[in-house]
């Protein structure tokens, strides 16, 4: 089984996000890997250690500096990486670079690979759409499974049997190969990559493709007017007890009755 790990550099978690003349400024500010992303390139690194697969490999789209976050799942235990590389210029936070034109690279990069699973992010921490996963699969007229909590390899009918996040709860789907999975996070807990294991990523193969030869309309589809800030939250008030808490929710907040 050949697995394809798509992920995506994006604002680090832990930074505090400035806006600036209407849209997020990214000036000077430190970038890593989508954390469900990462939750990704570690499930499907799993699977190459329990030999369920051969080969995996992690493929990322944008600027030059993509090459850092490919070698963090390099480090972190893929086989190589593929660069997909955009104008500098092109913002990949659904600015400029949308869901619609990610899937149809990855479409590309995965027949190119005879790749047998997909595994991605649920979403990225930026634009929030997760698209990118149900897109993909509908192009490739494969089966997906989203928001995956659980897999499992069923090895006598050649698929997975994977646990899923639902809004009432989870359900268990069994699907066949080639699918699309959307990783979630209660999936598994990635590891931290070591010294030894970074330096060895140096040496592992990195394919750079260019997205402007691969036929692809990158126009996004959709434009974004304006990004604001959240408004500040207001002050709390503290209460002496519960007796107090119980009717300010009642009386000024008519929470209850």
């Amino acid at each position: 089984m050949k697995v394809l790990v798509g992920i995506k550099r994006v604002v680090d978690y832990a930074v505090k996000v400035r806006v600036n003349k209407g849209t997020v400024d990214l000036a000077n500010v430190k970038q890593s890997m989508n954390p469900f992303c990462e939750i990704a390139v570690e499930e499907a690194v799993r699977l190459k250690e329990a030999k369920k697969a051969s080969e995996v490999v992690a493929v990322s789209i944008g600027p030059k500096q993509c090459t850092e976050t490919i070698r963090t799942a390099l480090a972190m235990g893929c086989d190589r990486g593929i660069h997909i590389t955009t104008d500098n210029n092109l913002r990949t936070d659904y600015m400029d670079l949308q869901p619609f034109a990610i899937a149809q690279l990855l479409k590309k990069v995965v027949e190119q690979e005879a790749s047998d699973l997909v595994l991605l992010g649920k979403q990225s921490i930026d634009s929030d759409c997760g698209q990118t996963g149900p897109l993909l699969a509908g192009m490739m007229g494969w089966p997906q499974v989203t928001f995956a909590s659980n897999l499992q390899v069923n090895d006598d009918d050649n698929g997975f049997l994977i646990e899923r996040e639902t809004d009432t709860g989870s359900e268990t789907i069994r699907t066949t190969m080639p699918a699309v999975v959307t990783c979630d996070l209660r999936l598994n807990e990635p590891r931290y990559a070591t010294l030894p294991n970074i330096m060895k990523a140096k040496k592992k193969k990195v394919d750079t493709l260019a997205a402007a030869d691969m036929g692809v309309d990158l126009e996004a589809h959709n434009q974004v007017v304006e990004v604001m800030e959240p408004p500040p939250r207001k002050e709390g008030v503290k209460v002496e007890d519960v007796e107090e808490l119980l009717a300010k929710l009642r009386d000024e907040a008519k929470l209850i009755k």
